[in-house]
C-alpha cells in the first residue's frame, strides 16, 4: 500500500501524518515548538524545527505496517517566517516569525508599488517577509554566500541534503511576482537585496529532490522518498479541506477566522485586505484573515464550560417548530431575545432583535475591512452567560457572511461549496448557526488539517483521501434583519466602507 507523509510546521508545534491512499491516517506524531517573544519581537530557533520535525516523523512512521511504501513527503510552514543561512544551510540569524513587527514596510511599498498593485494586494504589511528581510540585511553583517530561507526551505534543505527552491506560496510575502512566477529583480535591486541571496522559485507540488541518507536516518523517512514543494499553512488547510474548484471556499474558524477560496482570475482588492496565492495548478487562491473569532469566548467567558453553554443555547433558542433539532447534528441557531432569555422560554425569533457581539479578539480588524482602531462591541444587553455566548457566536457568523459579501463585491465566485474547518466545527450549534446566517448548506470533513493537505500535495488522490463527514442544511431561520443592523453599525462607526456595506445589504434581498 502506498503512503504519503504530510508535515505541518506551525508556531507551537510540528505535526506529521502518514496517510494511506484512501485517507486513513496510519500514523501521526506531534512535537512542541517554543518561541521567544518580547514586544514586537517574535523569534524561533530554526534548529529546533528540524529536531522536532525529525522526532514527529519518527513517531508517525513508528507503527507503519511492513511492506507499505512511502511515495512522497511535503511540508507546510507559517507564512512570512524567514531567516538567513550560510552556504551550508546553517542559521546565521534566528528565525523571524510571521508576526514579528520590528520591520518597516515603507521602503518595500515605495519600490514595489506598481507590482503590488498588479498582484492585487496593493501594499505590504510590516510583518511580511520582504520588510523583514530588509531589516535582517541592515541588522546582520552579511557573510559571503548567505541565503534567505523561508521556514519550509530550511527543513526541505535538510531533507534533501542540498540547496532547494522555494515555493510560490511561501515566497508571496517576500515579493515574488506570482503572475510571471519569478523574483522581481527590478524591485529587489532598488531595495539593495543581493541577487545571490534568493532561492529559485517553483510552484507548490514541484519535486525538489529526494530524502538523503542522513535525513532518512534522523527522520525515519526512507532514503529516496520524493520531497515535494509545499505551501503556507493556510493553503495547506485549504488543500486538506478539499476546496479545489473555482467558487469553493474553506472557512476556518478557530481563535480567529480565515477564508480561502479558488478563482480562475486574479482578484484585485482596492482596500488591500484580500490577497491571492497561486495554486499548484496555476489557479488563484484568494483569501483574508479576520481578527474576530472564538478567541472572544475565552476573553469574555473565562473559565466557563463552553460545551454546556452550547447545549443551553441550543435548547433555549431553537426556532424550529417544536424545537426539534433532528439529524446527526443536534443543536440549533442562536436567536437570543432579551425578554425570553430571562424567562428561558422559547420565542418567535423575529419578535425582537437578537443580541449580537462583534467578537474582535484584539484591537483592530484586517478582513473584511481594514480598521486599525476597531474594537469589540455588543448590540443589546445580554441577560446571562448563555445569551452572551450566543451573541458572540452570532457576531462571528455575521462577520463570516460579510466576508463572503465583500468577496462577491470584488468579483470572486462565491456560489460553490463552503467547507467549514477549525475548532468551531466541534459545536453543532455553531455549525448550524453559520449555515443559517449564510443561508446555504455547509460541508464538514472527517479530517481537514494542514498535514493532510500536504499528504495530498505530496501525491495522494484528493478524491479518495478527503472524506466528507456531514453536510449541514440551514434551518430556514431568517437572520437578514439583524445582519443588516450589524452591517449598518459597522458602517456607522466608520470602519466598513459605504460601498461594501451597501452591497452587503443589497445581497440580503436576492
Amino acid at each position: 500500500m502506498s503512503v504519503w507523509i504530510g508535515i505541518d510546521l506551525g508556531t507551537q508545534s510540528v505535526r506529521a501524518l502518514a496517510v494511506a491512499g484512501d485517507g486513513r491516517v496510519l500514523g501521526s506524531g506531534s512535537r512542541p515548538l517554543t518561541s521567544h517573544r518580547d514586544g514586537p519581537r517574535h523569534e524561533q530557533d530554526p534548529g529546533q524545527w528540524w529536531r522536532e520535525l525529525a522526532a514527529a516523523t519518527r513517531l508517525a512512521l513508528r507503527d507503519l505496517p511492513a511492506g507499505e511504501r512511502v511515495e512522497g513527503v511535503a511540508v507546510d510552514a507559517t507564512s512570512g517566517t524567514l531567516l538567513l543561512t550560510d552556504p551550508a544551510g546553517r542559521p546565521l540569524t534566528p528565525a523571524l516569525m510571521y508576526d514579528d513587527r520590528r520591520a518597516d514596510a515603507s521602503a518595500a511599498n515605495e519600490a514595489g508599488a506598481h507590482l503590488w498593485e498588479r498582484l492585487g494586494y496593493r501594499r505590504m504589511q510590516p510583518t511580511w517577509a520582504l520588510p523583514k528581510l530588509l531589516w535582517l540585511l541592515r541588522e546582520t553583517p552579511l557573510s559571503e554566500g548567505a541565503r534567505l530561507a523561508h521556514q519550509s526551505d530550511f527543513v526541505n534543505r535538510r531533507l534533501v541534503g542540498r540547496p532547494v527552491a522555494t515555493d510560490l506560496s511561501n515566497a508571496l510575502k517576500t515579493g515574488v511576482d506570482l503572475i510571471e512566477e519569478r523574483w522581481p529583480a527590478e524591485v529587489l535591486d532598488a531595495l539593495g537585496v543581493p541577487a545571490g541571496i534568493l532561492p529559485e522559485v517553483v510552484r507548490p507540488g514541484t519535486r525538489l529532490g529526494t530524502v538523503c541518507p542522513e535525513a532518512a536516518e534522523e527522520t525515519g523517512i526512507p532514503a529516496g522518498t520524493p520531497v515535494i514543494a509545499g505551501t503556507t499553512d493556510g493553503c495547506a488547510a485549504q488543500l486538506g479541506a478539499g476546496a479545489r474548484s473555482p467558487g469553493s471556499w474553506n472557512s476556518v474558524l478557530g481563535t480567529t477566522l480565515v477564508l480561502k477560496g479558488v478563482t480562475k482570475e486574479l482578484i484585485h482588492d482596492p482596500l488591500g485586505v484580500v490577497y491571492s496565492h497561486r495554486g499548484p495548478d496555476g489557479s488563484w487562491l484568494p483569501g483574508g484573515a479576520s481578527s474576530t473569532g472564538a478567541g472572544a469566548l475565552s476573553r469574555d467567558l473565562p473559565g466557563r464550560d463552553l460545551d454546556a453553554l452550547s447545549a443551553q443555547a441550543a435548547s433555549r433558542y431553537d426556532p424550529r417548530p417544536g424545537g426539534a433539532s433532528g439529524g446527526a447534528l443536534p443543536g440549533a441557531i442562536a436567536l437570543p431575545d432579551p425578554g425570553g432569555a430571562r424567562s428561558g422560554a422559547r420565542r418567535d425569533p423575529g419578535r425582537t432583535p437578537p443580541v449580537v457581539t462583534y467578537p474582535l479578539v484584539s484591537r483592530g480588524e484586517r478582513f473584511p475591512f481594514a480598521a486599525p482602531g476597531a474594537e469589540s462591541f455588543t448590540l443589546g444587553e445580554p441577560a446571562d452567560d448563555v445569551e452572551r455566548y450566543a451573541a458572540i457566536l452570532l457576531g462571528a457568523a455575521f462577520v463570516e457572511r460579510l466576508c463572503f459579501d465583500y468577496l462577491d463585491l470584488l468579483g470572486a465566485p462565491v456560489d460553490g461549496e463552503v467547507i467549514l474547518t477549525g475548532g468551531a466545527t466541534r459545536s453543532a450549534y455553531w455549525t448550524r448557526l453559520r449555515a443559517d446566517v449564510l443561508g446555504r448548506p455547509v460541508t464538514l470533513r472527517e479530517n481537514a488539517e494542514p498535514a493532510l493537505g500536504m499528504a495530498v500535495l505530496a501525491g495522494g488522490d484528493p478524491a479518495r483521501m478527503i472524506r466528507t463527514r456531514a453536510v449541514v442544511e440551514p434551518s430556514g431561520a431568517d437572520l437578514r434583519e439583524p445582519y443588516v443592523r450589524f452591517v449598518t453599525e459597522l458602517e456607522r462607526r466608520g470602519w466598513l466602507d459605504a460601498t461594501a456595506a451597501a452591497h452587503a445589504r443589497e445581497r440580503t434581498t436576492r
